[in-house]
């Protein structure tokens, strides 16, 4: 079998998209060790150490190109190269990309499958992808979620839309005692409750949440007058971040870690007491994921694909995003241990749950069945 992988990014970027095209290329690469591949990927300009892949494994970057033009000449080449070599499936990793997919099917039939994430998937207005997204062999969605906002919003064939769960690298996400390097940094004390979000600081991100466990904190405080949370992430709401952060007057017990390096992100995990994203836009939430592994409560939002990755409230707390009341108790509960969910007291089961429902294995597994059963 020839497939031909379409991704915007591989090896550089570490944000979801990037994270699930990188499990995708490994699983796929596992379960057909003998099939040729040609993975075009629209940012990235080489290949890096930390991806291993086949020998067979023919890639082509985009990512050199000017930025005003990389668009229409990615989709010139993935068109072309289609036209050339006739792959037997095309997967790609974006919707943006259907397009390109659903001319080589009108013009030589050729099968292909697309990944939807999230928010790029809801509420969509683009014609032409909506065509091609009905088009489509199959819609992989990452979360039960996604793939009910689609078949609630577009007119697609549901049997033509599966999901297949984020994954994550359960060896890099592991429980530890908090990092006594980062209680010094941070000036935290060992026994301070602390809380953490992880996630960029975008403007157009706001839906994270992150607002709202700024404003329970006063009311958590009445509790908790330690209580210290953390914010790692950089990007352009920061500023307004911080005035938020002085208007509640939260100067002495809120941090704003900035970006940190991947091989810090598991001591940040460690360092907290409970992991807080009360989002409402997120199409899965991989951060949940690395909580958990480390063998951390969770608290998500019950209104977006943290569903999913909580399993329903299995393992962890699912709140109203919009209720800062109920996210200042909720929180207020489990760092005080008496919120009824006693997995999320138990780092080593937690860790094992998650492995079990979403580690690379069952998701490759996952994958596997999603060949037997959709591809002709």
């Amino acid at each position: 079998m020839n497939i031909h992988l379409w991704l915007p990014q591989l090896f550089s970027f570490n944000g979801g998209i990037q994270i699930y095209s990188a499990f995708l290329f490994q699983a796929l690469q596992n379960i057909f060790p003998d099939s040729g591949y040609e993975v075009f990927i629209k940012h990235d300009v080489e290949t890096s150490p930390s991806i291993t892949y086949l020998p067979q494994t023919r890639f082509h970057f985009a990512g050199g190109l000017p930025a005003k033009v990389r668009t229409p000449l990615f989709a010139a080449q993935l068109v072309g190269n289609g036209l050339i070599k006739r792959p037997d499936l095309v997967l790609a990793t974006h919707l943006n990309f259907a397009i390109a997919a659903f001319i080589l099917k009108r013009l030589l039939g050729i099968s292909y499958w697309v990944v939807a994430h999230g928010i790029e998937a809801w509420n969509l207005q683009n014609r032409a992808v909506q065509t091609a997204l009905r088009e489509a062999d199959l819609i992989l969605a990452v979360s039960a979620y996604t793939r009910d906002r689609l078949l609630k919003e577009q007119n697609l064939n549901p049997q033509k839309v599966t999901v297949l769960p984020n994954t994550f690298d359960a060896r890099r996400f592991q429980p530890a005692p908090k990092p006594a390097y980062l209680l010094a940094k941070h000036n935290i004390k060992p026994a301070q409750p602390v809380i953490l979000t992880v996630g960029r600081l975008s403007a157009g991100e706001q839906y994270k949440g992150y607002d709202q466990v700024l404003k329970a904190i006063p009311q958590i405080r009445k509790s908790l007058p330690d209580v210290h949370y953390v914010i790692v992430g950089k990007g352009s709401d920061r500023p307004r971040i911080e005035q938020l952060i002085a208007q509640l007057q939260l100067q002495d017990c809120v941090t704003l870690a900035g970006f940190v390096p991947d091989e810090q992100l598991c001591d940040y995990y460690n360092l907290c007491d409970v992991f807080a994203m009360p989002s409402k836009g997120e199409g899965f939430g991989i951060v949940y994921l690395e909580a958990l592994a480390c063998g951390k409560a969770v608290l998500g939002g019950n209104q977006d694909g943290a569903i999913d990755a909580l399993c329903h409230g299995k393992l962890g707390a699912l709140v109203n995003p919009d209720d800062m009341e109920a996210i200042a108790q909720t929180l207020t509960d489990i760092l005080i241990q008496k919120y009824p969910n006693s997995l999320i007291y138990q780092p080593d089961e937690l860790r094992n749950s998650v492995i079990d429902i979403y580690g690379f294995a069952s998701f490759q597994s996952n994958l596997k069945q999603k060949f037997n059963t959709f591809l002709p």
